[in-house]
């Protein structure tokens, strides 16, 4: 066996889990499943977004309205 077959073998070992579990997931445990990954994905996107810049809040910085 060699070594990238071996690294090949590790490194999707959390993918057939990952499917052997979701193959004995009923729907309604699918839907939550998937509703949990994109919020996940949402707040990840959000939270990467705050560190590279992410979007500034002009509001707060100008003045009030007089």
């Amino acid at each position: 066996m060699s070594v990238f077959s071996r690294l090949r073998t590790w490194w999707s070992k959390d993918e057939r889990e990952v499917a052997e579990e979701e193959t004995r997931m009923s729907p309604a445990e699918r839907e939550v499943a998937e509703e949990d990954y994109q919020a996940r994905r949402d707040d990840t996107r959000v939270e990467s977004g705050r560190f590279l810049g992410g979007s500034g809040d002009y509001e707060r910085d100008s003045e009030p309205p007089g």
